[in-house]
């Protein structure tokens, strides 16, 4: 069965910085896109960060640009997401996701929700003024 577990998540202050990671189990993700989400209290998740299963090509939101950097080990089927700056409107579940593999070539990485098939069950970040 695939499984997606995140860590790294945590309280921090303003200005700080966290590394979440996510470990896939159940099969190998090799040469499938991996992505991190958001969801913050009362609103809809949304679009954090993707990566090419090759790694080369990567996509952020405008809010988080020049401030997170996702990347990825294949060897050990994991997805980090490095957030340096964190600000407070940073705070939210984060969430990582892959699909199933196959739809799409060396520079695919989707941005919308429904692209993936499996997620984790999130981490907590809090960010503190």
């Amino acid at each position: 069965q695939v499984q997606l577990v995140e860590s790294g998540g945590g309280l921090v202050q303003a200005g700080g910085s966290l590394r979440l990671s996510c470990a896939a189990t159940g099969r190998t993700f090799g040469r499938s896109p991996m992505a991190w989400f958001r969801q913050a209290p009362g609103k809809e998740r949304e679009f954090v960060a993707a990566i090419s299963w090759t790694g080369v090509i990567t996509y952020y939101a405008d809010s988080v640009k020049g401030r997170f950097t996702i990347s990825r080990d294949n060897a050990k089927n994991t997805v980090y997401l490095q957030m340096n700056s964190l600000k407070p409107e940073d705070t939210a579940v984060y969430y990582c996701a892959t699909d199933k593999g196959g739809a799409g070539g060396a520079a695919y990485a989707p941005r919308m929700a429904d692209a993936y098939d499996y997620w984790g069950q999130g981490t907590q970040v809090t960010v503190s003024s």
